[in-house]
């Protein structure tokens, strides 16, 4: 899935040194098997065809009247049969993505009021910036909403987190002594973003955008941080059929898929707010990532302390909102940890959504909300979408005394 304007080197390069919220893909081919891959399809018809003619299937997916899409091995004897049918819509490869994110120290970032203990409960700058403690002080908590943190999983026994910890569903499975449920983080970025968007508000560790929403792992993300194509498609239809009302995706590509289109058009229909990281691609030039770039989905891109942008964030003109995203101290299984990307960015703006679906907003109607209520930062269109999250205005609070 590499762009067509930097090489998969470049992207890697990028990655790696700017943070969080990034991912690349690899072929799925593995020696003596045919390749992994998916066929939409648009008919039942189609659906057997394509089950009939795998060598294995992993999983069908049902996008509605969007049709189906199977996902297993294939081989091209097959595709090329398949390819001839009317009710075969596409065949792509299912790859494998990793999510990469990176370590700024340890301890909390600008704002976070040093030290790494947690026995006591500091306010993260990004909290603090989008005014997002206003809303608590108002009693604005996001108590009814439901957020699923599309990622590797949530440490479900973490002090700032168990309280707002709900179900979970796994599409590759926690390994390790540590895994409670096999939606258990064995990663710790999914932990990460899960502090950003509902840490508890219980006078420890860190506090969230939200405070009392009910936190979802859906885990398509394994302990090296990467996943199949057909694991992020799986998680965002599992979303929608739970009827959960924010899906945050901390992780992208640099290229789309049309499964993954589908499955993020199925989930929008149904009411689900779509948040997704805009990708760490920067300093560059239209290069949202997906699915942060189709247009079901609010692309975030990422601030620093100072109100710049942060270097490492994707640009281009599916960005909607920017949030905080360098040097974000939050909770990872068994503790906390500093991060960057835009991969701290998007729970934030998840987190801010929930709040105003707890209060009977629609998905389109929190959007609208977010845009509309965002500060101008002075940064350009394709750098902050409508600018900087105000968490405190969008739910209608007066911040400018704060």
């Amino acid at each position: 899935m590499s762009g067509d304007s930097i090489s998969r080197r470049q992207v890697l390069k990028r990655a790696g040194a700017a943070g969080a919220g990034a991912m690349v893909a690899t072929g799925g081919a593995t020696a003596g098997k045919p390749p992994r891959r998916i066929v939409g399809t648009s008919a039942r018809s189609g659906t057997r065809a394509a089950t009939d003619r795998a060598s294995s299937v992993r999983r069908t997916l049902e996008f509605g009247d969007i049709g189906q899409a199977v996902a297993g091995r294939f081989s091209d004897e097959a595709v090329e049969s398949l390819r001839q049918r009317s009710d075969v819509r596409y065949v792509e490869a299912d790859v494998t993505v990793h999510a990469i994110h990176h370590r700024e120290g340890h301890g909390g970032g600008p704002g976070d009021g040093g030290g790494g203990g947690s026995t006591s409960q500091r306010l993260p700058w990004g909290v603090d910036r989008t005014d997002s403690e206003v809303a608590h002080a108002n009693g604005e908590t996001g108590a009814g909403a439901d957020i699923a943190i599309i990622d590797s999983g949530i440490d479900d026994d973490h002090p700032d987190l168990q309280a707002n910890v709900g179900a979970g569903k796994a599409f590759t499975k926690c390994k390790g002594p540590t895994c409670n449920y096999a939606w258990s983080d064995d990663n710790d970025h999914g932990t990460h973003c899960a502090g950003i968007a509902d840490a508890d508000d219980n006078d420890r560790g860190v506090v969230g955008v939200s405070t009392e929403a009910t936190l979802h792992a859906v885990k398509v993300l394994d302990k090296r941080g990467s996943g199949s194509l057909s694991d992020v498609a799986a998680g965002i239809q599992y979303t929608a059929d739970q009827g959960w009302d924010v899906a945050s995706m901390s992780l992208g590509a640099s290229s789309g898929a049309q499964t993954l289109k589908d499955a993020c058009t199925y989930a929008a229909d149904r009411g689900v707010l779509l948040v997704a990281a805009a990708g760490n691609s920067g300093p560059c030039t239209d290069c949202v990532g997906y699915p942060a770039a189709y247009s079901e989905v609010v692309a975030v891109a990422s601030t620093a302390s100072d109100d710049t942008l942060s270097s490492f964030s994707s640009t281009g003109p599916e960005v909607e909102l920017a949030a905080p995203g360098t040097d974000i101290y939050s909770t990872v299984p068994g503790g906390y940890d500093t991060f960057s990307g835009t991969s701290m960015a998007c729970p934030h703006v998840s987190g801010a959504g929930a709040q105003l679906m707890a209060n009977g907003a629609t998905a389109s109607d929190a959007r609208s909300q977010l845009k509309s209520t965002a500060e101008s930062l002075g940064l350009g269109d394709s750098e902050s979408g409508a600018g900087l999250l105000d968490t405190a205005a969008a739910l209608g609070l007066d911040s400018s005394d704060d």
